[in-house]
């Protein structure tokens, strides 16, 4: 009886194998790939300025602020720190967050009014609690796209983060995902890391502006080398090359990982900045074009002769025009310069900075001028806001 019925077991199993893989007629026709990027894929981005054809805009709806935990603390300025201690969980202010909504509505119309299609991640209720065997936390939003997935090439990569508010952010973008996935698109997710107290240094000494410059000098931050993690918006892409910084929410770990995944066919350099509170590249470091960086004056860049040597531009953008009593929860005036281009001769800029329009025409760009002022709340510009999925243009390198 035994023998008998490990037979029949073996043959069904057998047979339910046989039929799955007849299902899988699209893959099946060929176990090896032809093309860098499959014929019909829809995701194909190697840079920042290449014609912008499809991109994801993310969505304030059901935002909420992030526990005051050790790892917030760290990224956030102090005069703040009262306001997570109050909301932390809650959502943010209802009136601030539905003028948000609104704005980013506008930029979506703006950018299908170029030619651009729009795709936007899942509503999700971002209030719930939820637990692992490490932590507890509730979640905060899918406003920023950049700060989880990175494209690079005809892959979409899922970033691990850092902050426990943001462990199951990626399920806002799971649907889009499977489906770029089943139009031929690479889909990697980063090792996801435990955010066990250890990743924490949980006596992290931040008391000023002051104490931060000292610890970034150096070279310590609020996450440690206990595992990996990084933020997909601390990494921009130059065509073969990909720059990253080491800061709050990425560490070495996570930059190894990436490096050793990219490799061969890219390169990825670690580039620093004078800056008290390193977090997500592009208010600091902005690549718009072919030998085109913006470089924000206040964090100067220690490798700023790797790109002159490479005969690159680098253009200081002027001191932002935002007033300063205008709440900016996680981030600070810079975001004038997180623009999104979309292409080498449009860019995407803030309506009321006026003074970072007149660089641009100077440059010979043009501006598409929208108002994000309350979005920029949440902590991000366009660049942040959006994640570029299909650019029209090919793999160089531009620092050969």
């Amino acid at each position: 009886k035994l023998r008998g019925g490990f037979t029949g077991w073996v043959q069904r199993t057998f047979q339910s194998t046989q039929a799955a893989t007849a299902s899988q007629n699209t893959c099946a026709a060929d176990d090896k790939a032809t093309s860098p990027v499959p014929k019909d894929c829809l995701v194909c981005s190697y840079n920042e300025w290449d014609p912008l054809e499809e991109v994801i805009v993310g969505r304030a709806e059901n935002a909420c602020v992030p526990p005051f935990s050790v790892e917030v603390k760290a990224n956030t300025y102090e005069k703040y720190w009262g306001f997570y201690q109050k909301f932390g969980g809650q959502s943010f202010p209802k009136d601030h967050l539905k003028k948000a909504i609104a704005e980013i509505e506008e930029m979506c119309n703006i950018l299908k009014g170029e030619g651009i299609i729009v795709k936007r991640p899942d509503p999700i209720d971002w209030s719930v609690k939820y637990k692992t065997p490490d932590f507890e936390s509730t979640g905060m939003y899918a406003a920023m796209p950049r700060d989880i997935l990175l494209v690079v090439g005809n892959e979409i990569i899922e970033a691990p983060m850092a902050w426990r508010a943001r462990f199951f952010e990626y399920r806002a973008y799971r649907r889009l995902i499977k489906d770029y996935f089943n139009s031929g698109a690479k889909w990697t997710t980063a090792p996801k890391p435990t955010m066990a107290d250890a990743l924490y240094d949980q006596n992290y000494p931040i008391h000023s502006v002051e104490d931060r410059h000292k610890l970034a000098a150096q070279g310590k931050f609020v996450t440690t080398e206990f595992e990996p993690c990084f933020d997909a918006a601390d990494f921009i892409r130059a065509g073969r090359d990909i720059f990253v910084q080491r800061s709050q929410v990425t560490n070495y770990m996570g930059i190894e990982w990436m490096r050793r995944h990219l490799a061969p066919d890219y390169r990825v350099h670690i580039i620093s900045f004078k800056d008290p509170n390193p977090m997500h590249i592009d208010a600091t470091f902005n690549i718009i074009g072919p030998g085109l960086v913006l470089s924000n004056p206040d964090r100067p860049c220690h490798q700023i002769e790797l790109f002159k040597k490479a005969g690159w531009t680098v253009v200081q953008p002027p001191v932002p025009l935002i007033p300063d009593d205008h709440p900016l929860w996680m981030s600070s005036k810079w975001l004038s310069m997180n623009v999104l281009m979309l292409d080498e001769k449009r860019v995407m800029v803030d309506a009321n900075e006026t003074s970072i329009q007149k660089m641009f025409e100077k440059l010979g760009i043009s501006t598409i001028k929208v108002n994000i002022r309350h979005a920029n709340s949440l902590g991000g510009g366009f660049h942040c806001w959006t994640c570029d999925i299909r650019r029209r243009g090919t793999l160089q390198s531009y620092f050969d």
